[in-house]
């Protein structure tokens, strides 16, 4: 055990036990592989049943923005959902929470299966999203148990390999299942998937938060912590610059469907190919990262990859504008943002971690509520601006701009050098 109540699971040798009270941790690939699979949850949740949506908005009589709804609604409760599972994971441990999720997941689930109306389906997909929250707060917040600094960066990289996984599967998943049932059965296929995920945590996923680590669970403490961590400064800017990087590829899901398959008249199989493409650009990206954390502190990585997505935001931007190029002038800028996002999305969260180990779940649910909730803002904000390239490029170039901006402002330059900085406990609150 570290000094600074990490877990390093890195450098321990391979014959040393690895404890916490008492019980052994799985290997750092054992974990990753765990961790991976249940932050695969919410994409899951978010992304298989994209190729539908033209079809529920034509089931159900509503407009593409209306049912662009139901995606708010999921990010909505991923973002209301960590705020609450985040604090309660800190007091209670990371397993019952995430169990708890899951089956919540589950049953609104079901609730999407049998939904009568556009209504009903968007607050089944809210109670989705709450659900799968829980598993993507536990397992970030269990990050943040075991590793820090540059360690954190690489976990989270090697997290976003088997977490890519999912945007590529996804929709080939629910277009597979479109191709013989109605929209409907995609929720069936998700109620199985938790359901094997429930069953893994429950086998596989050890307790990683010590008792000797957990808050009180009350809301002056949980209150408390939520101020702490919003004094300080350069966390919020970390969170920040996290979700703005989230922003642009939330933009992308919920734009994609109605340009790829409207505009451009891909079918739903060719739709889910184009759609893994950008999946597949971002992964490679979050494993080259890797290579280069051997080299740049996070810091370093993030600033150049926000000042590559602006540019090539801009040039997207001039060729929405202009009209040219077709298919490939969407796909190709859109392909070169969502790499530079994989270079954002490890690095901002995993430094953002280190600076506050001992409320690794109240930081992570902030992490995550800043993501998702800006996710649930940006998804209708791309239909009131008319789901075109036009409106999607303005949206994912802002948000790049945004936070280079933001990063500069408050110093955290190319050079700074806050991963070296030790983490600072957060207080706890009466």
């Amino acid at each position: 055990m570290a000094a600074s109540g990490f877990v390093d699971l890195e450098s321990a040798a391979p014959t040393e036990s690895r404890m916490i009270d008492g019980k052994k941790v799985p290997s750092q690939t054992r974990m990753i592989v765990i961790l991976g699979l249940l932050v695969a949850l919410g994409p899951l949740t978010i992304d298989m049943y994209l190729p539908a949506l033209p079809r529920i908005a034509q089931d159900y009589a509503v407009s593409s923005s209306v049912v662009q709804l139901t995606l708010t609604g999921t990010l909505a409760g991923l973002a209301i959902g960590q705020l609450v599972i985040g604090p309660l994971s800190d007091s209670l441990g990371r397993r019952r929470p995430l169990m708890a999720g899951i089956v919540l997941h589950m049953l609104a689930s079901l609730l999407c299966l049998f939904a009568p109306s556009i209504l009903v389906l968007g607050i089944a997909r809210g109670l989705q999203g709450v659900g799968a929250a829980a598993a993507m707060v536990v397992a970030i917040a269990i990050v943040g148990d075991l590793f820090s600094d540059s360690t954190a960066a690489t976990v989270m990289s090697r997290l976003m390999l088997v977490l890519g996984v999912a945007p590529v599967v996804a929709p080939s998943l629910g277009a597979a299942v479109l191709l013989r049932f109605s929209w409907h059965w995609v929720f069936a296929v998700l109620v199985v998937l938790a359901g094997l995920l429930l069953l893994l945590a429950a086998l596989a996923l050890p307790e990683t938060l010590q008792v000797s680590h957990r808050r009180p669970l009350r809301v002056r403490g949980i209150l408390g912590t939520y101020g702490e961590l919003l004094r300080d400064r350069r966390f919020v800017i970390l969170v920040l610059v996290a979700a703005l990087g989230m922003s642009g590829l939330f933009a992308y899901i919920a734009a994609a469907s109605f340009v790829l398959q409207g505009r451009h008249g891909l079918g739903q199989q060719a739709f889910a190919l184009v759609f893994g493409a950008g999946a597949v650009a971002l992964i490679g990206a979050t494993q080259f990262n890797v290579v280069l954390l051997r080299r740049f502190t996070p810091q370093t990585i993030t600033v150049w990859a926000l000042a590559a997505s602006a540019v090539s935001g801009v040039v997207f931007v001039g060729l929405a504008a202009a009209d040219v190029g077709g298919i490939y002038a969407f796909v190709f800028p859109v392909w070169a943002i969502l790499a530079a996002m994989g270079f954002v999305i490890p690095n901002a969260p995993a430094v953002a971690l280190s600076r506050h180990p001992d409320a690794a779940g109240t930081a992570a649910a902030m992490l995550g509520a800043g993501q998702f909730g800006l996710g649930a803002a940006v998804a209708p904000l791309v239909g009131v601006l008319g789901n075109d390239e036009l409106a999607l490029a303005a949206v994912m170039t802002a948000g790049s701009v945004i936070a280079l901006l933001a990063l500069l402002a408050v110093g955290v330059s190319a050079s700074e050098g806050d991963a070296d900085v030790p983490a600072r406990a957060v207080s706890d609150a009466a």
